[in-house]
């Protein structure tokens, strides 16, 4: 009996490795959607794309709150118009260019010949973050000068967003310098505030709409190829299918108040810190079954190592360690849950008075597994128990929308997508992504459900740090990749399927 139990644990075992070995094998085997044969670019010029590059730079398209910029305070702007129409004649020579109504957004039409064909959405922004006082001294180019020094266009804008709005406007005069007429028409929407609301771009989607218009797809800003990934430490490009939502809520505490020299044990300011505590040990629930996740994974489990590659493969063994590991990194944790961000806090007017009403605002960015609802739902969940708090959701206390739709992998736009990428970085696997902050691309939802975010450079972790930082910046190289590449997009979704 006891040597039938032996062998019967042996076989069990056995079993058991042959099933992780198997899938571990076959993890990532097959890359995530398919892929197409990219038809040449024209003649593309990285020195003049890095040019153009430095002196759209220079322009200090400047947003700090809704609304900007304020009436009268939009000759950054304007100018910038004015020189994207001396810098790329042949380009708005074979388009047409209009300003969205009330906006300073612009938008582009490259009209093709068969109107069967549903039209291409290209998407970038003109307006940048601004730069940190005192620091302008820690910049190696100063911020707004357009500097190129060793390799590298320095400058507020270089990564996000001029440098894809130029390398638009690169790809758009080559094609059309060399004789390009599109088939499919080609759509350039260039918002004017993304930083702040993207107002711009939410009323150049609705212009479209009213007209009729659904693109095969809209493409934005929102990853790229990093060389190193973090997930791997081997080059990957990332194509965002979809981005995180976000809404804020004011937990508040409620109490009697009075003197400090007599605090009750319970005060308002110590039952908001026990709700704050308890948001923050209880997390929202990761999902690491579905896309995005589950397919940013698998794509790139190729270049994992085995052990990581095993436990990914295995998701049924091996979710709780993966969970536990991603949730101590805080990109990795962002990409699998709605986080829980508590930013702000007020009390009592005067240190020696106790809080009637102490309120923490607490921010979360909510992943597609989850709505605005479901994060309120989980907030009273977690603090019903604490003495006195109320969860605020009226008008001024809650703030947000909902995450992104994701868009699917399995057609010719991702397909197109994912070689760009791949020749962006020859050898690098693709994988889909979520990307964590809002782009421009969300409002495309109204009008299309295939919307995705990429451009085609490769950044590296430490150019990483400029983005929204001290020294933004991107390549000379860069340039040429992100005008080839855009070429590439609009060729290969005019050539027939």
């Amino acid at each position: 009996m006891i040597r039938n139990l032996s062998i019967g644990l042996l076989l069990a075992v056995a079993a058991l490795a042959g099933v992780l070995i198997y899938n571990t094998v076959n993890y990532g085997a097959e890359p995530v959607g398919g892929r197409v044969t990219l038809p040449a670019p024209p003649a593309i010029s990285a020195e003049r794309g890095a040019k153009n590059l430095a002196r759209a730079i220079q322009f200090r398209t400047v947003t700090l709150a809704n609304g900007d910029p304020r009436p009268g305070q939009d000759g950054e702007w304007l100018a910038m118009h004015a020189w994207l129409q001396e810098a790329y004649p042949a380009a708005h020579a074979a388009m047409t260019r209009e300003v969205v109504p009330g906006t300073l957004t612009l938008l582009y039409t490259w009209q093709g010949s068969d109107p069967s064909l549903k039209p291409l959405l290209l998407m970038a922004h003109q307006d940048v973050v601004p730069v940190n006082i005192g620091t302008e001294g820690d910049w190696d180019g100063e911020p707004f000068a357009g500097e190129i020094i060793d390799g590298y266009i320095y400058g507020r804008g270089a990564i996000d967003d001029k440098g894809s709005l130029i390398g638009l406007m690169e790809a758009a005069e080559a094609l059309a310098v060399a004789g390009f007429k599109p088939q499919r028409t080609v759509l350039f929407m260039f918002g004017h505030d993304e930083e702040v609301s993207g107002s711009g771009a939410e009323a150049g989607v609705a212009l479209l709409k009213s007209r009729g218009i659904e693109p095969e797809m809209a493409l934005d800003e929102g990853f790229m190829v990093l060389n190193p990934s973090p997930l791997t430490g081997k080059p990957t490009g990332f194509i965002g299918i979809a981005e995180k939502g976000y809404v804020t809520l004011d937990i508040v505490a409620n109490a009697a108040g009075g003197h400090s020299s007599t605090p009750p044990r319970n005060s308002a300011t110590v039952s908001l810190s026990r709700a704050v505590i308890a948001l923050d040990e209880n997390q929202m629930p990761s999902d690491l079954s579905k896309p995005p996740a589950s397919d940013m994974f698998k794509a790139a489990g190729e270049d994992m190592p085995f052990l990581q590659r095993m436990a990914f493969a295995n998701l049924w063994l091996f979710k709780g360690m993966i969970d536990s590991q991603l949730a101590e990194i805080p990109a990795g944790n962002a990409m699998i849950r709605t986080t829980t961000a508590p930013t702000m806090l007020e009390g009592s007017a005067k240190q020696n008075v106790l809080a009637q009403r102490a309120t923490a605002t607490v921010n979360f960015r909510i992943h597609p597994n989850d709505t605005v609802d479901s994060v309120v739902e989980h907030v009273k969940d977690v603090t019903e128990d604490i003495e006195g708090i109320e969860i605020v959701t009226d008008k001024e206390g809650i703030a947000g929308t909902g995450a992104s739709n994701v868009s699917p992998t399995d057609n010719r736009a991702y397909a197109v997508l994912a070689s760009v990428a791949e020749a962006t970085f020859p050898g690098a696997p693709v994988a889909p992504g979520l990307v964590l902050g809002a782009t421009d691309a969300r409002y495309a939802e109204a009008i299309t459900g295939n919307v995705y975010r990429f451009a085609p450079f490769v950044l590296t972790p430490d150019e990483l740090t400029g983005f929204h930082g001290t020294n933004e910046r991107t390549s000379v190289e860069n340039m040429g990749r992100l005008a080839r590449g855009y070429a590439q997009v609009i060729l290969a979704m005019d050539a027939p399927e």
